[in-house]
């Protein structure tokens, strides 16, 4: 196989796995009433406290029109509130509720042991070959 087409062949592959991947997690998190991005949300202030929802948008890669979107879903569903900051009002934090903070607790271990079983055919030499090709194909396309 010519080399293009073995770089097309590994792209697809990538690509159809990621897919996978996603709707595998999907499925997971809808018996939560949670989309991908709302667990994103979650997640990230779960793990790293109250941010501002700039930083969150920027992190989990949500563009700033949608993040307001999504930050009112969780909102009504009453998982995180927002505060504005009193030294620069162009700032709005965003805060995990207590009953959002529960929610992650339980939901947080099943994702991750979700997690784990896709990726569990990997040993782990496989894995973390897998972990430093995706970082350097990722790196080589942002200068591309």
């Amino acid at each position: 196989m010519r080399e293009d087409n073995r770089n097309l062949k590994a792209f697809t592959v990538l690509f159809r796995a990621y897919q996978t991947i996603q709707e595998a997690t999907r499925r997971d998190l809808l018996q939560y009433d949670l989309n991908q991005t709302e667990f994103s949300v979650l997640e990230f202030l779960y793990h790293r406290g109250e941010q501002p929802i700039q930083v969150i948008g920027k992190r989990i890669l949500i563009a700033s029109s949608s993040i307001t979107y999504v930050i009112d879903k969780l909102e009504q569903k009453g998982y995180v509130y927002r505060f504005a900051c009193a030294k620069d009002r162009r700032v709005t934090y965003i805060f995990l509720t207590d009953e959002g903070r529960a929610l992650l607790e339980e939901i947080f271990p099943k994702h991750e042991q979700k997690i784990n079983e896709i990726f569990e055919v990997l040993d782990p030499e496989e894995l973390e070959t897998m972990i430093l090709s995706l970082k350097k194909i990722g790196f080589n396309a942002i200068n591309k």
